[in-house]
């Protein structure tokens, strides 16, 4: 068995429809219960984290997400007009929110970059102080995430998602870590499910594909 099916097994595509206990406190949530809505937010945080941390690539950004998720969800959640449509629901704002926090690491970036600049400059005409101290505020506005924030096995699937496109990464998080099925799916990206089943199916041979390359398969062996 390889790392894709690995992957596959731990998180398996499309999970179980909600079950009774579950819809009646997703009801009770809609009227403004803080308590039920918490209950089965807890039935759901992992597979909501694991998109995130796959998404974002940083344990802090993951949980900055699914905390802005969470908070969004629980105003919001008066609006969701059926309670069997809440998974679905909770992960178009968590992919929302990912969205976000990708925008403000790029214009941060950005902003690095600039004080970079500006910190070769300063260096060059003799103000080290000022070069390092802009330097240092740039890194620490930037934080950027370190390899210690995924696993072994996470790193290799965030990898092979890179080797997708934005729609395609998304269908294969939403199904895979996020356990919604092919219609749940269509109604969060707007194509339809049959479209969704043939994206996934390309999308997970491209990423096996990618992780059982020899070069590659020599290379992690040689890591681990």
């Amino acid at each position: 068995m390889n790392k894709m099916d690995n992957i596959i097994q731990l998180h398996p595509i499309g999970g179980s429809a909600p079950d009774r206990r579950e819809l009646e406190l997703i009801d009770l949530a809609r009227g403004g219960d803080m308590e039920s809505f918490c209950k089965v937010y807890d039935l759901h945080k992992d597979g909501l984290y694991r998109y995130a941390l796959y998404r974002l690539g940083s344990r802090e950004d993951a949980q900055d997400a699914v905390q802005e998720c969470v908070l969004a969800a629980f105003r919001q959640i008066g609006e969701l007009r059926r309670s069997e449509a809440f998974k679905g629901w909770m992960y178009k704002i968590l992919s929302g929110c990912c969205s976000r926090i990708i925008r403000t690491s790029m214009r941060d970036r950005e902003k690095m970059d600039k004080v970079r600049q500006q910190a070769a400059a300063a260096g060059k005409e003799g103000g080290r102080t000022t070069g390092s101290e802009l330097y240092g505020r740039a890194e620490s506005t930037a934080g950027a995430s370190s390899p210690q924030d995924m696993t072994i096995e996470s790193i290799a699937l965030t990898q092979a998602l890179d080797q997708l496109d934005q729609e395609s990464r998304d269908i294969v998080l939403m199904s895979v870590v996020g356990g919604l099925t092919s219609s749940e799916v269509s109604e969060l990206i707007g194509i339809r499910p049959g479209s969704v089943r043939s994206r996934l199916s390309r999308s997970l041979r491209k990423m096996r594909e990618y992780l059982e390359e020899p070069e590659r398969g020599a290379s992690q062996a040689e890591q681990g």
